[in-house]
């Protein structure tokens, strides 16, 4: 568990983005189960390696049918989407299993954060690149977000979390070691 530090255009996000493989290093080679990314067929790779974004982009409809969606792509139709796994992580960040009827348009950011952690999370990835991911939710519901991924990370021994936070109490509780990014030049 890592978490990461900088101030605001150190390229914390920058970094989540590249080891998620959606930006090209710009320098040297970055690998993971000792294959460089770029040998990595992306979707393969993705369903490995998720990034909760900090706003996300959710399609329309209802929340279930947001957590769904990816169980869909062909890397994860393997894997059986649980709504008995989707209400037991609303239920740990306090949220009632009548949420997943509510229409994605009418969520507010922290909800919307929610739902795209809950998104990752279902779909079981070796590697959590987390943005920011409790920066417009309480401090009750951030400590219940922690709480659930610290909860997701202890499931298995292969799994791995990196989480960008501006704040230092926060990083202290979420990760093993502290990874601090510098300012911009």
């Amino acid at each position: 568990r890592w978490a990461i530090a900088g101030p605001s255009g150190s390229g914390k996000s920058l970094l989540l983005r590249t080891l998620a493989g959606l930006v090209t290093p710009q320098a040297g080679e970055i690998g993971f189960e000792g294959r460089p990314l770029t040998a990595w067929h992306m979707p393969e790779y993705r369903a490995r390696v998720a990034y909760v974004m900090q706003r996300p982009a959710l399609p329309e409809g209802r929340v279930k049918e947001a957590l769904v969606a990816p169980f869909a792509l062909r890397v994860h139709r393997d894997k059986p989407y649980s709504d008995e796994a989707a209400r037991g992580y609303l239920a740990a960040v306090g949220i009632d299993a009548a949420f997943l009827e509510q229409g994605t348009g009418r969520l507010s950011g922290g909800e919307a954060q929610i739902v795209n952690l809950l998104r990752a999370l279902l779909i079981a990835p070796r590697v959590l690149l987390l943005d920011e991911p409790t920066a417009a939710l309480d401090p009750a519901r951030t400590a219940c977000v922690e709480a659930l991924v610290q909860a997701w990370l202890r499931e298995t021994g292969e799994r791995a979390c990196l989480w960008v936070s501006h704040d230092a109490t926060q990083r202290a509780r979420v990760g093993d070691h502290e990874l601090t990014l510098g300012a911009a030049a």
